[in-house]
């Protein structure tokens, strides 16, 4: 069963049990897919949905950390609930040190070295972790290995 298959089966699932903010965040999830998928005209695979399912998230904790701010403590709560929603959908994530070798084995197989190179080693970080880890985390490890 994809990614997608297994979203909507989990809509009718929390459709079935009345639970209203599961579904609003499912159904948010499943517009986005939608969106991309007539935009572009094509068929979502799951690296795909995962890819909107981290931007779902990221978006998600921008706002909470806006709303921390601004001390509006309901909202937190509302994107928090989603947060976790969204956050079943993704793979098993890779922990900072796998993180770490991941990103050494790709600086030395594209030959990179110095800061000058971060677009390079980034590019193949992407297309390897993509889904995988937070690309913040991601981003700050080719920083390090690089300047090292």
């Amino acid at each position: 069963m994809s990614l997608k298959d297994q979203i909507t089966e989990d809509m009718k699932t929390a459709m079935r049990a009345k639970d209203s903010e599961r579904l609003g965040t499912i159904r948010l999830l499943l517009a986005a897919c939608k969106q991309k998928e007539v935009d572009e005209r094509v068929t979502l695979d799951d690296a795909a949905v995962i890819a909107i399912v981290d931007k779902l998230i990221k978006q998600r904790k921008d706002s909470i950390t806006a709303f921390e701010q601004a001390g509006r403590t309901d909202l937190v709560d509302k994107e928090s609930a989603e947060l976790k929603v969204l956050e079943v959908y993704l793979p098993a994530r890779l922990s900072a040190d796998e993180i770490t070798a991941e990103v050494r084995a790709i600086v030395a197989s594209v030959g990179a070295s110095g800061p000058g190179d971060m677009g390079k080693v980034m590019g193949a970080v992407k297309a390897r972790l993509a889904g995988k880890a937070d690309m913040a985390l991601v981003s700050a490890a080719v920083k390090a290995a690089l300047a090292g």
